[in-house]
């Protein structure tokens, strides 16, 4: 299902310029399912939220991102170092998907590195296109299948920001079903919308808490801006 991935996450991501689908959902022949969401951050940036994901730890710290649809955080494994690294950390959680009732989901992040090419990503930051980048393997349900590196081989999500004035735009990418040939089902297309929709409260939720605690934080050294 390469081919499917590869249309569902386009190098275009990379670039401020609209591309064809912004927000919605979009199903190809073979049922994979395409999730993109698009989201406005004020006063955030991309290094706020690269410092987010090796600072959220508990169940609180899950609620600030969506005090209605995160319901129970099951930690992070041996991979994530507070502060320092997620990548190639796994996170298990239990969330709603907008007005679908909460369901298990394992996520592990992988380096944006293994989709994208280097070069593409640096030339990307190079001309503001890109100033942080998310990749990972995801997977719903109890029993989600993973391959020999621990990965979920049903889905992948991407998330790509791109600093401005204004703050932080946010491109969300979901891929769904991946395995949908093999399984021989569709993942639902209220699936897809009910992610979509979780996926652009959770950041605008983020967006009001983000600033202050990552200028709260005492081992982050960053002065705050002027407001």
């Amino acid at each position: 299902m390469q081919h499917d991935l590869e249309a569902a996450i386009p190098v275009a991501l990379l670039h401020a310029d609209p591309i064809r689908l912004e927000m919605g959902i979009e199903r190809f022949g073979s049922g994979t399912l395409t999730v993109a969401c698009r989201t406005i951050m004020p006063g955030c940036n991309g290094a706020m939220l690269e410092w987010w994901f090796k600072y959220f730890e508990t169940d609180e710290h899950l609620r600030w991102w969506h005090p209605i649809d995160h319901k129970r955080h099951f930690g992070w494994d041996e991979l994530w170092k507070k502060g320092e690294n997620y990548i190639g950390a796994t996170i298990r959680a239990t969330e709603s998907l907008g007005e679908v009732p909460p369901v298990k989901a394992t996520i592990k992040f992988l380096s944006p590195a293994a989709y994208f090419s280097a070069t593409d990503i640096d030339a990307a930051k190079q001309v503001g296109g890109v100033s942080a980048l998310f990749y990972a393997g995801i997977g719903f349900g109890d029993d989600v299948e993973i391959d020999e590196h621990g990965i979920p081989i049903g889905g992948r999500m991407m998330h790509v920001t791109r600093d401005t004035p204004d703050g932080l735009v946010l491109r969300s990418r979901f891929v769904l079903g991946l395995d949908s040939d093999k399984g021989g089902h569709a993942v639902p297309d209220e699936i897809g919308l009910g992610l979509m929709r979780h996926c652009h409260s959770e950041f605008s939720f983020l967006a009001k808490a983000l600033p202050s605690a990552y200028y709260g934080d005492l081992a982050n050294s960053r002065p705050a801006d002027n407001w």
